[in-house]
């Protein structure tokens, strides 16, 4: 199949027999796009539907795209994502992009399971208490990051200690012990989210390395970045491959 044939395939199965709005007002543009991204994106590299539909998920809410997060909410289900699975690739967004954006996201989400008799709320997911999610994050950190760990909370100053210990507790203890998504899914979509944020290319790279650690390629990572690229533009997809192939090279 050519790139046009692959677009209305790719896109019948992400959304079904509907035609885009778009095609009404804007047909050469959206020609352009579903060309693009369900002819040619969706086939470079080696994720499977899964994971690029999480992928799209999340940086569709880091970027507050609302009304394409709803469509592809859908998506999701359709390439036989769990509303577990949906939920949570959401919920991991909340230590970058910050409460009241994955709340944004969350109530899209929402309307579309209501709307297919998904009930709500899902099942729980949390494997942590008041008494141990620093403990939890703090290990789970260090199996992703390694010794580097104790050495940022060893360096960190007296009145800095507090988001160490956040760091620890909230985001590694609240949400990546979390069950409903592996460990190398969630890192793998907390690269794309903080991509997708632009300015954030240290943090990038620290968590280029992380998926490193956890064992996702680096071929898997410019898979998922260039996944990124129809909703985040090309700048911030470059300066994610910049920092990938700054961390990995070549012959690692």
């Amino acid at each position: 199949m050519d790139r046009v044939e692959k677009s209305k395939e790719k896109y019948k199965q992400l959304f079904g027999n509907g035609v885009p709005a778009a095609y009404a007002t804007d047909p050469d543009f959206q020609d352009i796009l579903s060309r693009f991204i369900f002819g040619e994106v969706f086939y470079q590299g080696d994720l499977d539907d899964k994971q690029r539909e999480l992928i799209t998920l999340v940086v569709l809410a880091a970027n507050q795209t609302l009304p394409q997060l709803k469509a592809h909410v859908g998506a999701t289900l359709n390439v036989g994502l769990t509303p577990v699975e949906i939920k949570e690739a959401v919920y991991q967004c909340a230590p970058y992009i910050g409460f009241p954006k994955t709340l944004n996201a969350i109530n899209e989400v929402n309307e579309v399971f209501k709307a297919k008799n998904i009930a709500l709320p899902i099942e729980s997911q949390k494997t942590v208490d008041e008494g141990n999610r620093f403990e939890k994050g703090l290990a789970t950190q260090v199996e992703i990051f390694g010794d580097i760990i104790s050495k940022m909370r060893e360096a960190a100053t007296a009145n800095l200690m507090h988001i160490q210990d956040y760091l620890s507790a909230f985001c590694f203890g609240d949400f990546y012990t979390r069950e409903g998504l592996d460990l190398k899914t969630r890192e793998l979509l907390t690269l794309c989210i903080i991509s997708a944020i632009g300015g954030c290319e240290s943090q990038v790279k620290s968590h280029v390395l992380g998926n490193k650690y956890v064992g996702n390629d680096k071929e898997t990572l410019i898979s998922a970045i260039t996944h990124c690229l129809p909703y985040m533009g090309f700048p911030r997809t470059l300066n994610a491959i910049s920092c990938i192939n700054e961390v990995i090279l070549e012959n690692q």
